[in-house]
């Protein structure tokens, strides 16, 4: 019975250490809600491990502890033998993990942090899969009609290719966010960072036909939600947008353009960001209008062919290239 009673105490001590951290998210960090549900998750696995070891105390977790959670999650499999989790997966796991106890030592709860030597897999850098410019027309010249819903998708589709904006940005925003006038969004970022993005004219247009004609057509039924009346994107009952709808609507008119399942809202941020590098835009003004922190983050756009680089390498540089053989130095 005692045992019993000192296990119950020292996973009541793990649950409040775990709570005083989301709760430190939340407020000294300010993460959005789906980064607050990713870290929940994640240490919520990570505790659950802890516990199967007989680790309920805090104090009790070692470097081979947070070593042996690692291991686990990389031998974890499926029903088919395939790899439960991803090497992303795993690091953004541990990214959790080290969260957690760092927080716990620099709050005097642990004398050290067992997770500071821990190193992450090797997560394999993709570059993005961008559409080219021909292709972004042919989806574009997909998105059409006159119905509310169809004016609505273009204006979607148009403006997560003029801005890049994140997906959870685009239907977060509020119509007091939007100055067609100036052609600027308003957007709030990860962790509640606002910006100002420019919006181009073929996105102005489609935003100004879907807020004049076809949003009213939306609001015209709706049942009224709190927070949903000011909302720049509706759905067909007049609520706000959900993440989850506004990608399955770009999904299809990548299937209407013949792009199959290439494209994804995250796609036409790839593609906004790489064009605009491609026609020379300076990285830190594609930095912010993305709203990397990093411009590490930014720098996976920079990548491309060696075609393109031998091409700008002999138009810049001013000895790349001799008019022929003869004034080669040494002849």
């Amino acid at each position: 019975m005692t045992v019993t009673a000192g296990a119950e105490r020292s996973t009541d001590k793990l649950n409040r250490l775990l709570d005083e951290h989301y709760s430190w998210l939340t407020v000294e960090r300010g993460l959005a809600a789906n980064s607050l549900a990713a870290y929940r998750r994640d240490l919520r696995r990570y505790a659950d491990f802890l516990r199967a070891r007989g680790e309920d105390e805090p104090v009790a977790v070692s470097e081979a502890s947070v070593l042996a959670y690692v291991e686990h999650l990389r031998s974890a499999r499926d029903d088919d033998g395939r790899p439960r989790f991803a090497p992303a997966t795993i690091a953004r796991a541990l990214v959790a993990v080290r969260s957690f106890h760092r927080f716990c030592a620099e709050e005097g709860f642990l004398a050290v942090d067992p997770s500071e030597l821990v190193g992450a897999p090797r997560v394999p850098q993709g570059i993005p899969k961008a559409l080219s410019e021909s292709e972004v027309e042919s989806l574009l010249d997909a998105v059409v009609g006159d119905t509310a819903r169809a004016r609505r998708d273009r204006a979607i589709v148009e403006t997560l290719y003029a801005t890049g904006v994140r997906i959870s940005e685009l239907v977060g925003l509020d119509r007091r966010d939007v100055d067609l006038e100036d052609g600027l969004v308003r957007v709030l970022g990860k962790g509640g960072k606002e910006r100002i993005v420019p919006v181009g004219r073929s996105a102005r247009d489609a935003l100004s036909l879907y807020l004049d004609q076809a949003r009213p057509e939306l609001v015209r039924d709706r049942r009224r939600a709190r927070g949903d009346a000011e909302a720049v994107f509706l759905n067909a009952r007049g609520g706000r947008l959900s993440r989850q709808s506004c990608w399955k609507i770009v999904r299809t008119a990548g299937e209407r353009a013949g792009l199959g399942g290439r494209l994804s809202p995250h796609v036409l941020r790839h593609s906004c960001a790489t064009h605009m590098l491609d026609r020379g835009a300076d990285i830190r003004v594609v930095q912010e209008l993305l709203g990397h922190a990093s411009l590490s983050t930014t720098q996976v756009y920079t990548k491309v062919s060696p075609e393109r680089l031998r091409a700008v390498y002999e138009a810049a540089h001013p000895r790349a290239r001799f008019p022929d053989r003869a004034e080669r130095p040494g002849r």
